[in-house]
């Protein structure tokens, strides 16, 4: 069954992968040389809380070309900009927590970034987060030109232990975390996607330990043409947590990641 043929809401049946969408918003870990002196940790200091948050290697982890305009990446840390982050603070739940679109608390709940101007917030999300934005919503747009419809697979990774930040900090983490969204993410689509996964052999949990799935805000709760889901791999499947390298299960993974994903395409 392919989930893209039969999702209410979506027009018209598709098996082209021209229609997938693949969203990779914190596997970077470039700080810009302009943005250092807002952080008010020292270089060892940030370089730790960098290596603590990004989701490494998801790229290559989910198989991915990134010179394919299907395929859409940030450049630069979430610790600049959080891209998937509501840009208002009041509409973020995060923000609570300092870590709304423009984190000002580590992971662990401590000072990141000395208080910034309203200019400079701006400054920040005009230089990261709309860029970033208009080029995923023009992937979708293209990919509702070419096939109908849309899926966007936002891809992660999340640490084998809870992050203090962490609002689910039960110790009992699955191997793969599908987050989803009442309006954008089918049934259907969870179902096949769940057998899938456990056909490699994953164990697999839904809005656990993260939630959600992101949409362009101008489709959002709107479109009911783009479907969305949150891709989360456990770290502990593919990276030396340590060292944070790549770890020898990590190839293994990578295979049977990406026929999971190839069945949800094409078949």
């Amino acid at each position: 069954m392919n989930p893209l043929a039969v999702t209410p809401g979506l027009h018209g049946p598709t098996r082209s992968p021209q229609g997938i969408v693949w969203h990779l918003p914190h596997d970077a870990t470039a700080i810009p040389e302009e943005v250092r002196g807002q952080f008010v940790l020292g270089d060892q200091e940030l370089a730790t809380e960098v290596l603590r948050m990004t989701d490494h290697f998801t790229g290559q982890l989910f198989g991915l070309d990134l010179g394919n305009e299907r395929v859409i990446r940030v450049p630069v840390s979430r610790l600049v900009v959080d891209v998937e982050r509501f840009p208002e603070d009041r509409d973020e739940p995060m923000a609570a927590g300092g870590m709304g679109v423009i984190y000002n608390r580590t992971s662990e709940g401590r000072p990141l970034r000395r208080p910034i101007t309203e200019r400079e917030r701006q400054a920040l999300l005009e230089r990261w987060y709309w860029p970033h934005h208009r080029r995923l919503e023009g992937a979708v747009e293209r990919a509702l030109v070419r096939t109908g419809q849309c899926l966007l697979i936002d891809c992660h990774s999340f640490p084998s232990q809870p992050l203090p930040y962490e609002t689910d900090q039960s110790p009992d983490r699955p191997d793969i975390c599908l987050g989803t969204d009442e309006f954008h993410t089918p049934a259907v689509l969870v179902e096949a996607t769940i057998t899938a996964f456990r056909r490699e052999g994953f164990n697999v949990a839904v809005d656990r330990p993260f939630s959600g799935a992101l949409v362009p805000l101008s489709r959002y709760r709107r479109d009911g043409r783009v479907s969305a889901l949150m891709v989360e791999v456990n770290r502990r499947l593919y990276l030396d947590e340590r060292t944070v390298e790549w770890s020898a299960a990590g190839e293994s993974t990578s295979e049977r990641l990406k026929r999971v994903l190839q069945r949800l395409v094409t078949a």
